[in-house]
């Protein structure tokens, strides 16, 4: 094969990849009403209008500004308003006020997509890419899925917090109830590869692909449900100070936490806000919207522990290396976690599961140079390591060795957990 037809090829794949994931961003939206759309309730959680116009700016501006011939910006304030944290790129609209921006509106915003993506249609139809152009549109369109989840994080807190429990899409319940023996896999001691190794699209943090030494150990062959979460609630866990990290216990004292993000108990009965509206907590869905120390403690309360991310990588490759058919993702459209499917260890999709590992650089991590530079590696001190990927990702863009990282006060995102021991 000629390389013109090899390059024709590749760009009608990066063409189909970039208008999939762009329409998918636009239809988790298609629910929102327009006053939806510019709400931010707190700072970790951005208006939906901004994901928009944010991730558009990011194919503006990393490629077609400085690759397409006579390409004009859409606005020339765009670029202040919805750049996200890249230093090399300028200054940009603070953080916290992105709520603030009533202008420009969501039909501006709509045109600014459709803008940029006549014009990536265009370059991607027309141009020879090289490998950088490559990696840059492939990290664009793995960075718009990242958003796509946010997405759906942020829309649940906006309307969560409304004392309407607004539907963002209705579900009916399957009634689902799996086992939930306490059964556990385990691991053999030994020195075990970690990392990334391949060629397909990975981001730099997983790299390199370096060895532990792990002593003999096992973890939970499922996720924590909310029944059994709701045991350490109602055993006074939240206020005994035996099973919590200092700083994990002055928080849920100065912050009054009782019991994980969007649950209260009404008339003896728990309820928790999800996308379908208020609900009565099913005890065989997986636990979520609980933070690391939540997590910790529930562990500790239970004679166990987290996993590290090491062991959580390792027992996830021998276990179940592949995704099975079962794993709750964004693509199924499901928008909850649900209860344990068969033999699925869990492994994949529902909610991100917290480990004890701090968020810092493997061995050999090399920080590439601009502003691709700033994607991961600055990030790198104060967050704990989640893995294995939630009801909000896609599963193209989910593997064993991805590393998601949060603050361990954070619990708007769908975070949860399973246990460890050492034998």
């Amino acid at each position: 094969m000629k390389l013109k037809e090899q390059i024709t090829i590749n760009n009608e794949a990066l063409l189909s990849q970039y208008q999939e994931v762009r329409r998918i961003t636009e239809e988790v939206c298609e629910p929102l009403q327009p006053e939806d759309f510019v709400v931010q309730p707190v700072v970790d959680v951005s208006p939906p209008k901004w994901h928009l116009a944010h991730t558009t700016w990011f194919f503006e501006n990393f490629i077609l500004k400085n690759h397409l011939t006579d390409y004009k910006p859409f606005d020339k304030d765009y670029h202040f308003l919805f750049n996200s944290y890249y230093e090399t790129e300028g200054d940009r609209w603070v953080r916290s006020e992105r709520g603030a921006l009533t202008r420009p509106w969501v039909n501006e915003i709509m045109a600014y997509r459709k803008y940029v993506d006549d014009h990536m249609k265009h370059f991607l139809q027309e141009e020879k890419l090289n490998d950088d152009l490559v990696s840059v549109l492939t990290i664009g369109i793995h960075h718009e899925q990242q958003h796509q989840e946010l997405l759906v994080y942020d829309i649940k807190h906006i309307l969560g917090i409304n004392p309407l429990f607004p539907t963002y899409k209705p579900f009916s319940d399957t009634q689902t109830k799996p086992s939930l023996k306490e059964n556990y896999l385990k691991v053999e001691e030994g020195i075990y590869d970690i990392g990334y190794e391949g060629t397909d699209f990975h981001f730099d943090n997983e790299e390199g692909r370096h060895k532990v030494f792990l002593h003999e150990y096992q973890v939970l062959d499922r996720l924590i449900t909310a029944g059994e979460f709701i045991e350490f609630i109602e055993a006074g866990g939240y206020e005994d100070h035996n099973y919590w990290l200092m700083e994990g216990f002055e928080w849920a004292k100065k912050e009054a936490i009782k019991a994980p993000f969007y649950w209260f108990k009404e008339d003896g009965v728990w309820k928790h806000y999800t996308l379908s509206g208020l609900e009565n907590v099913n005890p065989n869905e997986p636990i979520t919207h609980v933070n690391f120390y939540e997590a910790d403690a529930f562990a500790k309360w239970k004679g166990k522990r987290l996993p590290t991310e090491f062991e959580w990588e390792v027992a996830c490759q021998k276990h179940q290396p592949d995704i099975p058919e079962a794993a709750n993702f964004l693509d199924k459209r499901h928008f909850r976690t649900m209860p344990r499917v068969g033999n699925d260890y869990q492994f994949y999709g529902d909610v991100w599961e917290w480990t004890n590992s701090a968020y810092q650089p493997y061995p050999f991590y090399q920080k590439v140079e601009g502003a691709l530079g700033e994607y991961n590696g600055k990030f790198m001190v104060n967050q704990m390591v989640l893995r294995g990927g939630s009801y909000a990702t896609m599963r193209n863009h989910i593997r064993p060795t991805y590393r998601n990282f949060f603050h361990p006060h954070l619990r708007w995102q769908f975070t949860g957990l399973r246990l460890a021991e050492t034998l």
